[in-house]
């Protein structure tokens, strides 16, 4: 029992020592055999007794040692474009759109990320409006109306005033990412609102012979003929649009020179409104009213006025029902835009 109490305390005392000749992986004659080469051919030469012609200098490999620092990856990851930033991509544009005016708009489109995504979205928000351009507008619907545009129901259009703005956001995807020409070609949608107000000028037709005194002009309301006893027959029809809703559409952007890119844009807005209808006749005191253009009655009076308001009613409700059939507001636009 003697012996084995002596032979474990031994083992205890000794342990260490030997633990720390082997915490670098080999003992520690071994590793000086590898830093100074110091062996004979035998392994048997004591390094002392060795001629110095035998000691060669080695240089220590780390690898063999196991508590250096964990190595470290020195490659720094950079973009194969590590010049484009975020303010790359900004782009302005001015154009005009034929439901809305002059539009302007701030956008962003990066197509030198390489990212396959990232370069093929853009996003944009920007304003139209008439008012820039009012004058213009008017001039050029009265140019084109001239003496007057023929409508049906022996009615003519003599003059035209379109009022309108709108305002959006949207997001463009260029499904053919920066290849040439084809890259310019997008697919958008976002949202709009915006209103539209059309305001026409009627006039009634000059109608064959007319009894004396008469000033000879006559319109039609329904099943009902209508005329003035005297000056012309004139009213006034108004449309007013209030809009709002998603917007889906196509385009492109073709560049110029430096930046400068020439834009289109065409689609519709999925409204839940359509325009809303009106018709005026002036001063209908001096109307009279027959429904065989031969006797003729005085629409001031309370039978006929009720009986002409019915008619002014049916009449807008029926176009009302043709319109509101298609809820789409159209969107169609040109313009030039510059890409920083």
């Amino acid at each position: 029992m003697k012996k084995t109490c002596v032979f474990a305390l031994t083992a205890i005392l000794t342990m260490p020592a030997f633990a720390a000749n082997n915490m670098y992986g080999a003992p520690v004659d071994d590793v000086a055999a590898g830093l100074y080469g110091a062996l004979s051919d035998d392994n048997t030469t004591p390094i002392a007794e060795l001629n110095e012609e035998k000691i060669v200098p080695v240089v220590a490999n780390t690898d063999d040692f196991t508590l250096s620092q964990p190595a470290q990856d020195t490659k720094i990851s950079k973009s194969s474009n590590p010049d484009i930033e975020f303010p790359r991509g900004m782009e302005l544009g001015l154009g005009v759109s034929v439901t809305s005016g002059m539009e302007g708009f701030v956008g962003y489109n990066n197509k030198k990320f390489d990212s396959f995504w990232w370069k093929r979205f853009g996003v944009r928000l920007g304003y139209a409006s008439t008012k820039p351009v009012k004058s213009f507008i008017n001039k050029t619907i009265d140019r084109y109306m001239g003496d007057g545009v023929d409508i049906g129901d022996h009615l003519t259009v003599s003059k035209g005033r379109i009022k309108a703005s709108q305002m959006f956001a949207m997001i463009d995807f260029y499904p053919f990412g920066d290849t040439w020409f084809l890259g310019g070609w997008r697919l958008s949608g976002g949202y709009y609102k915006g209103d539209l107000d059309l305001t026409a000028d009627l006039t009634a037709k000059v109608r064959g012979n007319v009894p004396s005194g008469l000033a000879g002009k006559e319109f039609q309301l329904g099943d009902m003929w209508y005329r003035y006893n005297g000056g012309d027959a004139k009213g006034q029809a108004t449309a007013k649009w209030d809009f709002s809703g998603p917007y889906a559409g196509l385009g492109f952007d073709l560049g110029l020179f430096c930046g400068l890119k020439i834009y289109f844009d065409a689609g519709v807005v999925f409204t839940d409104t359509t325009a809303k209808l009106n018709l005026e006749i002036n001063d209908i005191s001096a109307l009279e009213q027959s429904s065989d253009r031969v006797s003729w009655t005085s629409v001031d009076t309370p039978a006929n006025r009720v009986a002409f308001e019915t008619n002014k009613v049916k009449v807008l409700y029926d176009a009302q029902s043709k319109i509101d059939k298609y809820p789409y507001y159209p969107i169609v636009k040109l313009g030039l835009m510059y890409r920083f």
